[in-house]
């Protein structure tokens, strides 16, 4: 399986989840819940407590690499994000399609593909460089250790705000998966896909470090 990684940054530090984030993680998603309209935030200490061992067993069946957001200047547990869905590729002799869904990835076999998801910050954290950073993070993992090909991401069609926010990173909007997913609100949600591949992420890059640097500055 993949082992757990620790990455820092200059904002934050992405630290492996594990069952001793609960109080954290349940105190930082009890601030101003109104933010949260499109996106399953844990609520409760039992709730919070589900959602991480949840994480955890996708972890152990090497679906899912989920981490904390520590906040660096002020030491709190700001959030949390995830890679999830990821899948090895397994070629087969020349002349022969290659096969999703291989082996489970490992650190000896990293994931051809990789989806950033289950993302969430405090309010009081939210529209700062904490997401920039997280993002350059998980991206230069993905793209520079892993030698990822394609990162995916993804939000609920309705979620303006978050579909600006993936655009702005310089993700390529792929299109709408329609009826995709049920929807914390009960309804049925269409999905709107983006997605970096390993040819554009030298651009992103560069076009991730001058927006948080822009950030810096302020």
């Amino acid at each position: 399986m993949l082992m757990p990684v620790t990455l820092r940054g200059r904002l934050v530090c992405l630290e492996p989840m594990t069952i001793d984030h609960v109080d954290d993680l349940c105190a930082v998603a009890s601030e101003d819940r109104s933010t949260y309209a499109y996106t399953y935030v844990p609520n409760g200490q039992e709730d919070t407590k589900h959602y991480i061992e949840m994480a955890l067993a996708d972890f152990s069946k090497g679906r899912a690499l989920p981490f904390v957001v520590r906040h660096l200047e002020t030491g709190r547990i700001v959030g949390t994000t995830r890679f999830l869905d990821l899948e090895v590729f397994s070629w087969t002799p020349p002349g022969s399609p290659g096969v999703a869904g291989g082996p489970s990835p490992t650190d000896l076999t990293p994931p051809t593909v990789a989806e950033l998801g289950s993302t969430w910050y405090a309010a009081s954290f939210q529209r700062t460089g904490v997401n920039t950073e997280c993002k350059l993070l998980m991206l230069a993992h993905a793209f520079d250790s892993w030698n990822t090909i394609r990162v995916t991401l993804k939000t609920d069609a309705r979620n303006i705000r978050s579909r600006s926010a993936i655009q702005r990173l310089g993700a390529t909007f792929e299109g709408i998966r329609r009826a995709h997913l049920p929807a914390i609100d009960g309804s049925i949600r269409d999905s709107a896909y983006f997605s970096i591949i390993a040819e554009e992420w030298p651009t992103v890059r560069t076009n991730l470090q001058d927006l948080l640097q822009k950030g810096l500055k302020k």
